[in-house]
């Protein structure tokens, strides 16, 4: 149930309010905003007067939020920028429904966007619309339908469609490889690029070919797609999934350096609330999906 309408303020007195915190002036806002400083001040005290808490104080012609105003501000951005978010999303879509999916970076521009491609043409009265999480959230008080996510099946309450399991292979520019794959005992040899995300991986690669190592250095990460681009470069080799390897050995800038890919336990799943019936674009992309999975 919505509060009764007494509580709730215009949205032209919410955005006076921001633009004065942001701004840190009534003059400057007013600019922002094409109106008068007696109409910003105007707004101001009737958004107080609504509310009962004092919002500002006047220094002269100046207005000087209180720490309740500023409080209040912050939560009035929130609320503005996830009404104009809103707006965007239905004004993109039209007359056609909208999946909102949080994707991982790298996988969802080299995996599941050339997917989608297909999905779209196949399902024009679908609009997907995509946004970045790298760790699993709440869908509860998140915007999203579904989310990619990787690892294990350890997301708590959501139901899982395998999409692939991960396989890895060490990669590196031509310069780095010129004959191609190497001993595994030679690469240690060769700089190393490490991502964030994946501790310990170039261990764990080195001791499934009994080969124990400690605290490799190297360059580190926090996106595949800066490590990928830097071992494109020559900086080093990284341990790279199937599709971002092979995206980019397509183009010629990167070679294996191993004779093959790791298969690892870790895999990628499209995943959503468990208990909420899927609506019916989500259970479109699902059945999709299962036809893609490899």
């Amino acid at each position: 149930m919505i509060a009764p309408r007494r509580f709730l303020p215009s949205v032209n007195s919410l955005l006076a309010l921001e633009a004065v915190d942001r701004l840190g002036s009534a003059t400057l806002a007013a600019g922002e905003l094409s109106l008068t400083h007696s109409a910003i001040s105007r707004q101001l005290k009737h958004l107080e007067g609504q509310i009962g808490v004092t919002l500002f104080d006047r220094a002269g012609r100046a207005l000087v939020l209180t720490p309740a105003g500023r409080d209040y501000a912050a939560t009035a951005r929130g609320y503005l920028q996830d009404l104009a978010r809103a707006s965007l999303k239905i004004r993109a879509a039209g007359a056609r429904m909208s999946l909102n999916l949080a994707v991982l970076p790298a996988f969802g521009s080299q995996w599941l966007l050339p997917r989608l491609k297909g999905f779209s043409d196949a399902n024009p009265s679908v609009v997907v619309n995509l946004g970045t999480r790298l760790a699993p959230f709440d869908f509860g008080s998140e915007p999203f339908d579904a989310a990619v996510h990787f690892g294990v099946p350890d997301w708590q309450g959501v139901e899982y469609l395998e999409l692939m399991r991960e396989r890895v292979i060490p990669a590196g520019a031509p310069s780095l490889l010129p004959h191609g794959p190497v001993p595994p005992a030679d690469i240690l040899s060769l700089p190393l690029l490490h991502l964030e995300s994946r501790p310990g991986a170039w261990e764990d690669w080195f001791s499934r070919r009994n080969l124990r190592v400690d605290r490799l250095g190297g360059m580190l990460f926090d996106q595949f797609s800066h490590m990928s681009e830097a071992a494109a470069l020559g900086f080093g080799l990284a341990l790279l999934p199937s599709f971002l390897f092979e995206a980019e050995a397509k183009r010629g800038r990167l070679v294996a350096a191993a004779e093959d890919y790791d298969r690892l336990e870790a895999g990628y799943y499209l995943v959503w609330p468990r208990g909420r019936a899927p609506g019916r674009p989500l259970a479109l992309l699902v059945d999709w999906l299962r036809n893609e999975a490899t």
